[in-house]
């Protein structure tokens, strides 16, 4: 058996422009009450979202005028790569690591288009050698985190001794759209912020170990999440209810992953959950027979940051681990598919 791959280092970055979710809900109410007349039936959200901050690429004021492709396309280029940067450096000064030492990088981001990649705009500045290996990941929204943490454990195991570094940027913000407005537009401007987070994996020690790795995508649910293309950017899919689908759904899902590693649900520690939000959490604590309040590292995360998508389970992670990891956790998100992604950690 080839030796476990070890997380060595983690690490989390944030854009510098606060929004507090009071003047994020002043802001839409000014922009949005005249364009979607169900307005005011929609604007509790922002005080029911159990967010009280959020971290933007943009200033708010940049949202205040309608806003093109390009013009997003711009924006996500500037600071995805400087997050990039940011993450990555971290969790390489943490593992006592070099760029150079690096043989792949995966980077998982869904929220911009980039070609060239953002691992191939940020190259010569962070360092990494010409023939480190690049493997971008777009399209998986919210499980981002966790299953590009286990794209970036199976390479490392593939390859033993080799350095992978995992980076997940996320700019959620920037489909903010005044065009074209539903009910899940209202939603996604109540939740969503944007950060990075960067893991580095290889075989051997490290402060966790991946212990297994599972997916699992339910039938016809191509409709619950997603993007929408307009001729201004991307717009949000929320189409099914997500919180009692998962009250529903996750458990019987969740109890065949970790069968696969012949595990069962009282063998975890401890679950560690992308905060899609305050009624996600609620919906993922019932499905997983979880007393109300356990979820504490996902909610202050949601709290302090909002949702941002593919990095947010990371750093409800690198919150556990400041906490202390407990001898089994499992790393789970959603995500468009509809899919549940699990990576399985046991402490060192």
């Amino acid at each position: 058996m080839p030796p476990p791959v070890a997380l060595l280092a983690l690490s989390t970055a944030s854009p510098p422009n606060i929004l507090r979710q009071d003047e994020v809900a002043a802001a839409a109410r000014d922009l949005l009450q005249d364009r979607f007349p169900g307005f005011d039936r929609m604007a509790p959200v922002f005080s029911t979202a159990g967010i009280l901050t959020r971290q933007s690429a943009v200033p708010i004021d940049w949202f205040m005028q309608p806003r093109n492709w390009p013009e997003r396309t711009e924006a996500y280029l500037a600071v995805a790569v400087d997050l990039f940067a940011q993450a990555a450096q971290a969790a390489l000064d943490e593992a006592g690591l070099t760029a150079a030492e690096v043989d792949a990088v995966v980077t998982v981001s869904s929220t911009g288009i980039a070609t060239p990649s953002l691992e191939a705009r940020a190259m010569e500045r962070m360092g990494f050698r010409p023939d480190a290996a690049r493997v971008p990941v777009f399209g998986l929204g919210c499980a981002g985190g966790t299953t590009g943490l286990a794209l970036a454990g199976k390479l490392a195991r593939a390859t033993p001794g080799a350095v992978v570094l995992l980076v997940v940027v996320e700019l959620c913000t920037l489909s903010f759209r005044m065009d074209a407005l539903s009910k899940a537009d209202i939603v996604a401007t109540a939740l969503f912020g944007d950060g990075a987070a960067a893991c580095v994996l290889r075989t051997g020690e490290g402060f966790a170990r991946i212990a297994g790795t599972a997916e699992h995508t339910w039938p016809d649910t191509l409709n619950i999440m997603g993007w929408r293309v307009g001729e201004t950017g991307f717009g949000v899919i929320f189409d099914r209810a997500i919180p009692p689908f998962a009250r529903k759904q996750l458990r019987p899902a969740m109890e065949a992953m970790l069968a696969t590693q012949e595990m069962g649900l009282d063998d975890v520690d401890r679950f560690l959950c992308h905060p899609g939000g305050v009624k996600v959490i609620d919906a993922l604590e019932g499905a997983l027979s979880l007393e109300t309040g356990t979820l504490d590292h996902e909610r202050a995360v949601l709290a302090e940051h909002g949702n941002m998508s593919a990095p947010t389970v990371l750093f409800v992670l690198e919150r556990a681990r400041r906490a202390g990891l407990p001898p089994t956790s499992v790393l789970t998100a959603l995500g468009p598919g509809f899919t549940a992604s699990t990576v399985t950690l046991d402490a060192s």
